[in-house]
């Protein structure tokens, strides 16, 4: 049975902020396939009192959405704050599912003030690096 978001389902607006952390650096030298890279960075930091808002378990699927695109990722209650209405994902493949692609010259594209709403997504699976690029790349493409 596939799941659909209704409009009962609890809907929680937060501003997205990304960066690098230690473990994302380590695992993307050399861990890009491995569940030990979707355990560095596919999550989303979520600050503790705003889990019972999403109605969710620490460690449950979400749905992260921008208005440049989407992604499921995996809930973690955040170590850092509290910061309500503040949500972080280590940057890699899961966060550039959600961010603006524009540079603005610059060459990168802005990781900071991105709004998503973040919806629970039971029974989905949180993808893998290389699985997640080739159905979000049109055509895909070849690991």
């Amino acid at each position: 049975m596939s799941w659909r978001m209704t409009s009962s389902d609890p809907v929680f607006t937060a501003n997205l902020i990304t960066g690098r952390t230690i473990e994302q650096g380590v695992a993307i030298e050399g861990w890009k396939d491995k569940q030990e890279y979707i355990d560095a960075a596919g999550f989303v930091h979520i600050d503790p009192s705003e889990f019972k808002t999403l109605n969710v378990w620490p460690g449950s699927s979400v749905l992260v959405k921008s208005d440049f695109g989407e992604v499921v990722v995996r809930a973690v209650k955040s170590p850092y704050g509290p910061h309500p209405g503040i949500v972080f994902i280590p940057m890699g493949p899961w966060a550039n599912q959600v961010v603006d692609p524009e540079t603005n010259t610059t060459g990168m594209p802005s990781y900071k003030g991105i709004m998503v709403t973040i919806t629970p997504a039971p029974g989905k699976k949180v993808l893998g690096a290389i699985d997640l690029i080739k159905t979000t790349t049109q055509g895909g493409v070849e690991a």
